[in-house]
């Protein structure tokens, strides 16, 4: 510990470090394709930064979390990626989603074509 800071810094810059480490933690645990969970992870992180920051700053600490929480919704709200097409089976083969298998997916190879004159009992006949 340095000592020309006080102890009572480093417990609060200990604690601000320790809820932003579980903030971030539990940013991970909403569905990243739903605009109102996104809203609200983003609306916790950064209402944890923002009073992070002004209690740094020597601001109000109060006024950054509304700030910081208020751009962290409206940031989380707009960045909502797209949903993935969903994946569809087909007899057991997978087929990726689209019309049906590859080409030479999950089937036999035809027959090769009988040899000539098979049918007809040979040539001359």
């Amino acid at each position: 510990m340095n000592p020309t800071i006080p102890a009572r810094s480093w417990r609060r810059a200990g604690l601000a470090g320790a809820i932003l480490a579980t903030a971030l933690a539990l940013a991970g645990c909403t569905n990243p394709y739903s605009p109102g969970q996104r809203a609200l992870g983003g609306g916790a992180i950064g209402a944890g930064t923002g009073a992070v920051i002004g209690a740094a700053t020597g601001g109000s600490p109060a006024a950054g979390a509304l700030i910081g929480g208020a751009v962290g919704a409206l940031g989380g709200a707009l960045t909502t990626p797209q949903a993935p097409r969903p994946r569809y089976y087909n007899n057991g083969g997978y087929n990726g989603g689209y019309g049906g298998p590859p080409p030479g997916y999950n089937r036999p190879p035809p027959p090769p074509p009988p040899p000539q004159g098979y049918y007809n009992n040979g040539p001359g006949y």
